[in-house]
């Protein structure tokens, strides 16, 4: 799927975007497609297509999305449909009353949603496994290495292939501890985790009330940014600049431990093209990002939270949830009020030291995850091997959930390898300024 500035200069013959939503429902029923969608909107997909072809022929400015194929992660409210969050547990929950405020932005910016994608049960978990709806293949891993079937990522894995595959311009997801940069870095897209406060929660079901982003995938650092100002309600400020002079830091605590061969030599690529352009690559300590295990234990905010939303179901039908969330959701039973309040005034004098740390910098800079993408049959048929991938997928992207930041995943793979994403982050509020950052980089980083 082009972007969507090339969409809009190709999309200009008389019911070009209905053809488009047309060949997007065909592939969708596709054998590549296979447990990417849990359900599909043709009718309502048309109908947006046909509005927009009918607006540009009366000459009529179309909005940002007008008739462009758009994905909808399964934890948002539909009006009318029962949000499923990737469980079997909630197929007899009542029908949601309204769209997720997410939802009804992208319907106002002419959208066509094609569809609810796949997902992680109640989004915990980064790699993407549903036991329940089945796991759909990673196909840019597919496209270097056709004969292993391997994981998409998650939790927004349907998302993520969605737009891998060329049925959207933007999967709209969800990311608590990574759950958009990591399906994104593992499909070989850009992803971007703005500031928590940017985007609306409502409507959208809960893993973590602190951690929760309301945010999407895409094809580049530009689509991201149109598909933010339809999510947020305002596009960002971003100034345009180069990458001469940029300050970028690059931490050595934790980030770049135990990185698979493929990831080291891509960001020694990303590096050295990004200092030859000018910037300076700063080593930097970051002991901070060392005490986030401590801090965010016992529990943990996702385990704590999820207690709190699962708590009877976990009490009186944890045989329905997928084995493996619920032993993630389980240690959240024991965390006392005081623990929890510990946690909260902890994590915030972290994030001021660690904001602290970074003043002076553009931008951190870091593998987004340490390995590419595991092989599906193996993580489905070992506890271990599940629990030990998951840790690795997670281990950057939260650190950044942790200090409520803001972070961009880029490509910075070569051709015919497996998928390796860049990480581009700051702390909180600094959205605008890191989306100038970003737009440079990905401009010397792609391949």
């Amino acid at each position: 799927m082009p972007t969507i500035q090339t969409l809009r200069q190709r999309l200009t013959a008389p019911g070009a975007h209905q053809a488009l939503i047309e060949q997007v429902l065909a592939g969708a029923a596709a054998p590549a497609a296979a447990h990417v969608f849990t359900a599909l909107f043709a009718e309502p997909a048309m109908a947006a297509a046909r509005a927009a072809d009918e607006a540009q022929a009366a000459g009529r400015p179309l909005p940002p999305l007008a008739g462009l194929p758009v994905t909808v992660k399964d934890l948002y409210d539909i009006a009318g449909r029962t949000t499923r969050a990737g469980a079997v547990l909630r197929q007899d929950a009542p029908a949601a009353l309204r769209d997720a405020e997410a939802v009804a932005r992208l319907r106002a910016a002419g959208a066509a949603i094609v569809g609810l994608t796949n997902m992680s049960e109640f989004a915990f978990s980064g790699v993407g496994l549903n036991p329940h709806y089945g796991t759909p293949r990673n196909p840019a891993a597919t496209a270097a290495d056709p004969t292993v079937a391997r994981i998409p990522g998650g939790s927004s894995s349907g998302a993520a292939v969605s737009v891998a595959l060329g049925l959207a311009v933007a999967g709209l997801g969800s990311d608590t501890g990574g759950s958009i940069r990591i399906p994104a870095a593992l499909c070989g897209l850009v992803g971007f985790k703005n500031t928590q406060a940017r985007t609306p929660l409502a409507g959208a079901f809960p893993l973590s009330f602190t951690l929760d982003t309301v945010c999407a995938m895409t094809r580049s650092v530009a689509d991201c940014l149109v598909v933010d100002g339809v999510l947020a309600g305002a596009p960002l400020p971003v100034a345009a600049r180069g990458v001469a002079g940029l300050r970028l830091a690059l931490p050595r605590t934790l980030m770049l431990d135990a990185l698979e061969p493929a990831v080291a030599t891509a960001l020694e690529r990303a590096l050295a093209r990004l200092s030859a352009a000018g910037a300076v690559i700063v080593e930097l300590p970051l002991a901070e990002l060392a005490e986030i295990a401590q801090i965010n234990a016992p529990g943990g905010f996702s385990a704590v939270e999820a207690w709190v939303t699962h708590r009877q179901a976990m009490q009186t039908r944890r045989e329905r949830f997928d084995p493996r969330v619920a032993a993630r959701i389980a240690p959240g039973e024991g965390v006392s009020a005081a623990d929890y309040i510990t946690m909260q005034q902890r994590r915030r004098d972290w994030m001021a030291r660690v904001t602290q740390r970074l003043s002076g910098f553009d931008a951190l800079i870091c593998p987004t995850v340490p390995i590419t993408a595991p092989p599906i049959a193996e993580l489905v048929a070992s506890d271990e091997a599940f629990f030990k991938a998951n840790a690795l997928l997670l281990r950057n992207t939260f650190a950044i959930n942790f200090l409520d930041g803001c972070a961009f995943t880029l490509p910075c793979h070569a051709a015919g390898e497996l998928p390796v994403g860049l990480m581009l982050a700051a702390p909180a509020g600094q959205d605008a300024a890191l989306a100038g950052v970003a737009l440079a980089v990905e401009a010397r980083v792609a391949s």
